[in-house]
This record gives structure tokens, sequence and C-alpha cells, in this order.
């Protein structure tokens, strides 16, 4: 599990990253990026907010609860091992799209890395 001051949680918060966060796709995840603060003056405030990841797996990566539990698995393992590196102050949903079966953790971890990169999360801001 993440800590708890690293899980987005709240269905609002969830409705915020979608409707105003910025999307990147790789073949088998879809991460989609918000900081919390909106402008200068709430910048300072964002660097004492920790980064918040949230999950979606959708009935049609699979219709087995006991296979979409293990990707999800997976991906908090993948975040932990990366939350040290990300940038203060961000939401994040990673959403594994249909068809990320045949996925193992490290292609997974790799695809995160990458999806981070390219939102400037990790090693950037």
């Amino acid at each position: 599990m993440l800590a708890k001051p690293n899980r987005l949680r709240k269905r609002r918060d969830f409705s915020a990253v979608y409707q105003q966060g910025t999307r990147h796709n790789t073949a088998h995840l879809t991460l989609r990026a918000r900081r919390r603060a909106r402008d200068l003056s709430e910048s300072a405030l964002a660097v004492n907010l920790p980064t918040r990841i949230g999950l979606s797996i959708s009935q049609k990566v699979s219709k087995q609860a006991v296979v979409r539990n293990r990707l999800k698995r997976q991906l908090r393992a993948g975040c932990r091992q990366l939350l040290l590196g990300l940038s203060p102050g961000w939401d994040l949903v990673i959403t594994v799209r249909a068809g990320s079966l045949p996925c193992d953790y490290h292609q997974f971890l790799q695809e995160l890395k990458q999806l981070l990169v390219a939102s400037e999360v990790l090693n950037g801001d």
C-alpha cells in the first residue's frame, strides 16, 4: 500500500484530475497529472503537499477481480519505488488500458517511469 498522504481516494479529487489534468499514454498505461497549485502564490504551498496517486482498472482489462487486483498491486509497488523521486504537489491517476494482460511488472515500471518523465513529475518540475 501507499502511505495515506500519498493516496488519491475521493471521487472529487479523481474528477478534478480527469477534467483539468494533462494526459500521457503508452501501450499499456495512461497517466493523468494535475498540479494542485493553480497560481504562483499557491506554488510555494504545493512544495509542502505530498504527491497523491490513484489507480483505475476497469473490467475491460479483465473480468476477473483477481487479475485486476494483481495489476493494482504491481502498480502500487512501482509507485512506491518511484515516490521519492516525484515532485511534490501533484495529483496523479494511473489507468491500465485494455489489452494489458501480457504485460509484466518490469514493463509496467518502465512505462510508468516514461509517463512520469513525459509529464514532468519525475526528475523535473
